[in-house]
């Protein structure tokens, strides 16, 4: 077993991986960006080492701190480097171990063209679509004629929903198409594209593979992954209430041919849309998943703990092959979000935080009472995982769970959940991928407008221990006093207030910037004639981009951001005379 394992990565993955190393005796390394400096999981690790002016995609700084720290392997997580063959094989190279698959099989599946060329190579089914990228709007017009409308733009590097624009016409392709590839330059470094045909209402299933390095290949079920917004995960369940035990078997083998053909040697997922009773091969995520944490459940495994075992030679476990799903798992994800405001990212000061307990109940988390979630990153805040011996219990322990937990401060997706366990459709287990937009009434919709405006906690809170963060020569350290005096919370404006600038009337033609962003495209020019509704200006925060409509017909008159600039909650971008 190792020595010493650096998580090249932050938040509540980078504390799932600690746990499990924990449990194996394997002392941890943790790294941050100064934003994280707070963050949980530098208090977790056993040593843990600032990352300077550079970040979690510093390959360089990753390599010299496991060095530094003697640290003989490195677990990547999920996101930033985990599915970077450069890394991987960087890693190597330089006598480390990689707890991940083998550098050539990330790089097999790490394009989306690739893998559903190897996909159709074993016979298994992919969505209509090319498996080369596409040169302009031409081509995709052209693709839409002989398809039809809706077709989805996707980055050939992407995944985890980034890099995806449905358009539904010839006049939505330009656009289209370049936010594809503007969102896949900036997650993936590639801007290159594909097109298929838009599925309008399937089910988002994926199978959970292990693979060892010898030449064992198995499948642990399906999970259902069907409720998203922006085509990124909200709810998933194991197992889907879509599939039954030969359905089962069926998707189990087309994932465990996809893995075998690139000789993969990890914890994996293989992904597939679902409709009418045809399935679709989607993508392979060569990591550890999110939602891996439904499968732990209703198989009785630890996954985090087995991808570390097989990195180290050891072999899949012997009754992992006959694991079948008992029970019923789901999870929701928490996330900084506003749902009443098109899932705006909230990232902000947490003044009160209390998680749900009892029977049943798991919490994947790494926030904290007086945490400030960074708007640099992903948007979650924790996962709720629930079991019950069936999906009827389940949801009702969801809801349970749902009701106990208490986050304040900045809105979240709580109401949402709270609406989706009490929705006849999800409970009938009946739904798409297009559930939220279809299936929420308007009584819902108000439920969960209404649950949203934080209480914003103020005036001071007893402290009986300070602890003080001291940096040395880079590496952190944590240092505690007793008796320390009281200290304050910092009050948080209400949702939808600014801070740190005026805000601006709606009614006086001025479009702000709803949260600390970064400008990434504007649509107009100064003195451009615009409609109400019309895009002006598109910003990314927390890994969302949001587009800033125009709140009139008229001109504009004021135009202060260009590409690049990071802007304020509440500054002015734009003003529109009407």
């Amino acid at each position: 077993m190792f020595q010493k394992m650096l998580v090249a990565n932050r938040g509540e993955i980078a504390i799932r991986v600690m746990r499990a190393c924990q449990e194996l005796g394997i002392p941890t390394v943790a790294v941050y960006a100064e934003v994280d400096r707070d963050c949980r999981h530098v208090r977790m690790a056993d040593q843990a080492f600032s990352l300077g002016e550079s970040g979690y995609l510093d390959m360089d700084a990753l390599w010299a701190i496991a060095q530094r720290s003697g640290a003989d392997s490195i677990h990547p997580g999920y996101g930033f480097l985990a599915e970077n063959p450069l890394f991987a094989r960087g890693t190597v190279e330089r006598g480390l171990t990689w707890v991940g698959p083998r550098p050539e099989a990330i790089e097999a599946m790490g394009s989306k063209l690739a893998a559903r060329k190897i996909a159709i190579a074993q016979n298994v089914p992919i969505v209509p679509g090319k498996t080369e990228p596409v040169g302009d709007a031409a081509e995709i017009v052209a693709f839409g004629a002989e398809f039809g409308y809706p077709v989805l733009i996707k980055a050939a590097a992407g995944g985890g929903g980034r890099g995806q624009v449905v358009v539904h016409g010839p006049d939505e392709v330009q656009a289209g198409l370049e936010r594809a590839q503007r969102e896949g330059k900036s997650y993936f470094g590639d801007d290159a594209v594909y097109v298929e045909r838009f599925l309008t209402a399937p089910r988002h299933i994926e199978v959970q593979v292990v693979a060892d390095k010898h030449g064992n290949v198995l499948h642990l079920g399906e999970r259902d992954c069907t409720i998203q917004r922006r085509n990124q995960k909200l709810v998933e369940e194991a197992p889907s209430p879509a599939v039954d035990a030969a359905l089962r078997e069926r998707f189990g083998q087309a994932a465990c041919a996809v893995a075998k053909a690139v000789g993969y040697d990890s914890v994996g997922t293989v992904e597939f849309m679902y409709e009418n009773g045809e399935f679709f091969f989607l993508e392979m995520n060569t990591r550890i998943q999110v939602e891996h944490t439904v499968t732990e459940v209703v198989y009785d495994v630890d996954l985090v703990k087995g991808m570390i075992r097989i990195a180290a030679g050891e072999p899949i476990p012997v009754d992992w092959a006959s694991r079948r799903p008992r029970g019923w798992a789901i999870q929701v994800r928490v996330n900084a979000e506003d749902p009443s405001a098109n899932y705006r990212p909230t990232p902000g000061l947490l003044t009160r935080y209390v998680l749900p307990e009892g029977p049943g109940v798991r919490i994947d988390g790494a926030a904290y009472e007086g945490w400030t979630i960074p708007s640099a990153y992903d948007s979650l805040i924790a996962k709720v995982i629930v079991s019950g011996t069936d999906r009827d219990e389940a949801i009702a322990r969801m809801r349970r769970a749902l009701k106990e937990m208490v986050v304040e401060g900045v809105p979240t997706t709580l109401p949402l959940h709270a609406v989706i366990m009490d929705n006849p459709t999800f409970i009938g287990g009946t739904f798409a991928t297009n559930f939220l937009s279809t299936h929420l009434s308007e009584a819902e919709q108000a439920r969960i407008k209404e649950a949203i405006d934080p209480v914003v906690a103020e005036g001071p809170v007893a402290a009986p221990r300070r602890t003080f963060k001291v940096e040395v020569n880079r590496q952190y350290f944590e240092v505690s006093l007793e008796g320390a005096a009281p200290v304050a919370t910092s009050a948080k404006p209400k949702a939808g207030a600014a801070k740190g600038a005026a805000a601006a009337k709606p009614s006086d033609g001025s479009v702000v910037a709803p949260m600390l962003s970064k400008v990434v495209k504007t649509c107009v020019a100064l003195g451009d004639e615009v409609k109400a509704g019309q895009p002006l200006v598109v910003v990314e925060a927390m890994k969302m981009e949001s587009e800033l409509v125009s709140p009139r017909d008229g001109k504009v008159i004021a135009l202060d951001c260009a590409v690049g600039d990071t802007v304020q909650q509440g500054q002015i971008l734009a003003k529109v005379d009407g």
